[in-house]
């Protein structure tokens, strides 16, 4: 099991396997904005593609309380799913895109 303490490491290497892959259409760049100290992780996507704008988070993740928090996910697989692969408790991973309500309902932390 990972320790609160290998969070930042386990967070950077999710981010960093998804800036891997570029998406196949347009021209869009893919910008990882990590801020380590305030606990911050950012995969963004950013260009043009058929004519439209494209900007904006594909995965957000937040360390904060010694949780883990899932702002936003835009990934077909599930950042929660790599973090528990990577060894993070379940009971340590908010999934804070979920309502407050909700939550209680998933396998993973309430807050």
């Amino acid at each position: 099991m990972a320790e609160v303490g290998d969070f930042p490491r386990i967070v950077r290497d999710v981010i960093e396997h998804y800036a891997s892959f570029k998406p196949s259409a347009g021209q869009i760049e893919v910008e990882v904005v990590i801020d380590e100290p305030s606990g911050h992780y950012e995969l963004l996507h950013s260009g043009w593609a058929n004519g439209y704008r494209i900007h904006g988070p594909v995965i957000h993740i937040d360390i904060k309380n010694g949780k883990i928090w899932i702002q936003h996910d835009g990934t077909e697989y599930g950042v929660a799913n790599n973090l528990v692969e990577a060894g993070v408790p379940k009971d340590k991973i908010v999934l804070a895109f979920k309502p407050p309500e909700v939550r209680k309902y998933t396998d993973y932390a309430v807050a």
